[in-house]
């Protein structure tokens, strides 16, 4: 809940705006000064930065954007490109959606993003957070964006007590309270760059911050605590197996998984189902072809967003006559960096072959799920 003594002092939204103009962040998907943002670049800076941090998108928009420069271009390409292009990203709905998107504004707009928040809230991948971003940023909309960064600075200035996630609706009246008629989408902006480099998580650089003397939580000397949050339970261990097939003309065998949940539409090696009771001496069981299979030594481990997975990982080589199984197929090597291969697919394939193709397959944190 909101303490009284919060509740009786505000932050001034023009002096958080004096402080952007001088600090605000060079990003590649933001506006210069005096310039009109794109909406198409504001939607996909916004759609990749959910649960990514900027300096993971920033190479990836560039590469992107350089390959689809315009709506119009997303929603022409075919769904194995978009999803190619994504990989490594985590989070693959956020591809799905991002396609059916573009071809809804193309489709249903003309090429042209709604200019309000209302109505881009009924495009397919665009939830609350998003469609005020895009409404404030390229439309000058007065709508409250409410990120990550948003709810931590909220969270201290007001020192709210309630826990997230119960505090968000709190947290979003009282930002949409402090967004100015004149200049909403560099407020929008300017909270988030104040989240991201002064009220971080830790150690928050509060003599630097232009709300220094209105938030409450530093008054206290709480800065660190706050915002409030639940616990998370972890999400149980899952197992499987992974097989890699190498054909004797240096193909690899590959499918491409559901187009729905998790990791859907993205290209893998075959793998068993992934249980929390999975047995590896099993494994040979639930092969996709009859070969000479070695169980490699040690595991591949990868964090999803609700559970940690253990995979096993199958080795086999085949002659070159080989034929892939149904809805399966045979990808060469040097061809690999070509796939929509996720962060965990690339890790079991490097533990296999070595270093693939286009670069190794490096540690990763915890990846975002479906």
């Amino acid at each position: 809940m909101l303490t009284p003594a919060a509740s009786a002092t505000k932050p001034d939204p023009q002096d958080l705006l004096a402080w952007y103009d001088r600090h605000r962040r060079d990003l590649p998907w933001r506006a210069k000064p005096g310039v009109t943002a794109e909406p198409y670049r504001v939607w996909l800076s916004e759609i990749m930065l959910q649960q990514t941090t900027v300096a993971a998108v920033r190479p990836y928009y560039l590469k992107f954007l350089e390959r689809f420069p315009t709506v119009e271009a997303l929603a022409e390409a075919p769904a194995d490109a978009v999803m190619q292009a994504w990989a490594g990203l985590g989070y693959y709905s956020r591809a799905r959606n991002l396609h059916a998107c573009a071809k809804a504004v193309v489709d249903k707009h003309g090429g042209h993003f709604p200019r309000t928040e209302a109505e881009l809230l009924k495009l397919p991948g665009i939830g609350a957070y998003t469609a005020a971003a895009v409404a404030a940023i390229a439309f000058d909309e007065k709508a409250a964006a409410v990120d990550g960064n948003v709810e931590r600075v909220m969270s201290r200035v007001f020192m709210i007590e309630e826990p997230l996630p119960k505090a968000k609706p709190l947290i979003r009246a009282l930002t949409e309270a402090l967004v100015p008629a004149d200049r909403p989408g560099d407020f929008a902006q300017a909270v988030m760059d104040l989240g991201a480099t002064i009220c971080t998580p830790k150690r928050p650089a509060c003599a630097l911050c232009p709300w220094m003397v209105p938030c409450r939580a530093r008054a206290e000397g709480l800065q660190e605590a706050f915002p409030k949050k639940q616990k998370k339970e972890a999400g149980q261990l899952r197992k499987g197996a992974a097989f890699v097939v190498l054909r004797a003309d240096d193909t690899i065998l590959l499918r491409t998984r559901p187009p729905q949940g998790l990791l859907g539409g993205m290209a893998e090696p075959p793998t068993s189902p992934w249980e929390p009771d999975y047995e590896p001496s099993r494994a040979v069981l639930d092969a996709p072809i009859e070969a000479r299979w070695q169980r490699l030594p040690g595991t591949v481990r990868h964090v999803f967003t609700h559970f940690p997975l253990e995979l096993t990982v199958m080795f086999a080589k085949v002659s070159k006559g080989t034929p892939a199984p149904d809805d399966m197929r045979w990808t060469p090597r040097l061809q690999l960096h070509e796939e929509a291969l996720p962060g965990a697919m690339k890790k079991v394939l490097a533990h296999a072959l070595g270093d693939l193709p286009g670069g190794k397959a490096k540690s990763e944190k915890p990846v975002k799920g479906a």
